[in-house]
């Protein structure tokens, strides 16, 4: 019975062994995202579902140098030492080989030291403030990638709108007290610079405030026609109904976080479309995004943030073509790949060698427009000035 009960072990321990040599040959990545807890949730959901997608298309076509492909799910709640301990899960546990994320600018910019350290690289397909690839871009190696709106970027797109629309020439600027905002706040004051515009009021308020009439008081009496409001979309709902309770609507820009579902849901449909918003790209913008929409709808009949799926679809697409590219997953070699990528068929577009040794932006201003919402949806915005725009009325 003793001899019997050691064979069976032995049967049980060499299968855990093969399985676990099974498992050893499959690529793992990580997404690590708010999908739940903050007005950007709605973001990181889409993405999550678009990352979804791009593994089981890579899958679907063979994997990655002969193995399956496997995404690793985490939710950071959209809090900075939530997405640390998430980081360090997924790298020292999970042992991914490259990570796709956040949502949220500020978890990034609070765990940049670890993959960096670690060697591991990550594509952040929403997270937008400008420092996250800037911060290591000095070092040999930055392992830091993005396939989204920098702030610098999306400013400068809200920037040349705001001036050529504005009949008065007066500009101000709202902003939320967050290190987002208050990166808004500088971005767009500099861009504006850029144009010869000084903006006749800035403005600030909580994260947490809902009611803003105060500031925007102040912003009317400045005479302002245009207001850029740099805030993500619960922010900008509430001032756009502030806007309305003192009779005042100016043109009012703002970023393309509001493609969250929280903007109509609290400002309402005919005040979230009043406000017009930097996308980079949206549904209806080609077949391929119309697919992918339709695609993600299955899982996610509600999302709205449709950006963010392509976004997360385009950063795994590029990150397989690295490790082809590349022939192993190391990490060091693969960071150096996506540096020489391209020919890479994505959603938003064909990425033609996207990224160099000295610059690690996906997308740049040139990919950008406006959008705005209308009804449940939000669709591309042209008019007069849109039209009439030219490359040099983006000034960065």
């Amino acid at each position: 019975m003793k001899f019997t009960s050691r064979i069976a072990q032995a049967l049980v321990a060499g299968a855990a062994i093969a399985a676990a040599s099974v498992c050893a040959q499959d690529i793992k990545i990580g997404y690590n995202a708010d999908q739940s807890a903050t007005a950007v949730a709605d973001l990181g959901m889409a993405g999550r579902w678009g990352f979804e997608a791009a593994v089981e298309d890579i899958n679907k076509s063979g994997g990655l140098l002969g193995r399956k492909l496997v995404g690793v799910i985490r939710d950071d709640l959209g809090s900075p030492p939530k997405s640390i301990q998430n980081m360090t899960e997924l790298i020292d546990n999970e042992k991914v080989i490259a990570v796709i994320g956040p949502a949220n600018s500020g978890n990034a910019l609070a765990w940049l030291h670890i993959p960096q350290q670690q060697k591991i690289p990550v594509i952040v397909p929403i997270g937008t403030a400008t420092e996250i690839t800037l911060r290591y871009a000095k070092e040999p190696q930055n392992y830091l990638f993005r396939v989204s709106m920098v702030d610098r970027e999306q400013v400068a797109l809200l920037g040349a709108y705001a001036v050529k629309a504005s009949k008065t020439g007066k500009i101000a600027i709202m902003a939320d007290t967050t290190g987002y905002g208050q990166g808004g706040i500088k971005d767009a004051t500099d861009i504006l610079a850029l144009h010869g515009v000084k903006p006749v009021a800035v403005e600030k308020f909580g994260p947490k405030d809902t009611d803003m009439t105060s500031q925007l008081t102040k912003i009317k009496a400045a005479g302002a026609d245009v207001v850029i409001i740099y805030a993500i979309a619960d922010g900008a709902a509430h001032t756009l109904r502030s806007m309305e309770k003192i009779d005042y609507m100016p043109i009012a820009l703002g970023t393309w976080g509001n493609l969250s579902s929280v903007l109509p849901r609290i400002a309402g449909n005919k005040l979230a479309d009043h406000l017009i918003l930097a996308a980079s790209t949206t549904e209806d913008s080609n077949p391929r995004a119309k697919s992918l929409g339709e695609r993600v709808r299955k899982n996610y009949p509600t999302m709205t943030t449709f950006a963010c799926a392509a976004q997360s679809y385009d950063s795994v697409m590029l990150l397989a073509a690295a490790i082809k590219l590349a022939g192993t997953t190391d990490g060091e070699k693969v960071a150096a790949a996506l540096e020489q990528v391209k020919g890479v068929q994505g959603i938003i577009k064909t990425y033609d060698k996207p990224f160099s040794k000295t610059d690690h932006e996906g997308l740049s201003v040139s990919d950008f427009y406006l959008a705005r919402w209308q009804g449940p949806n939000v669709v591309r915005f042209q008019d007069a000035v849109t039209k009439a725009f030219t490359p040099a009325d983006f000034k960065k």
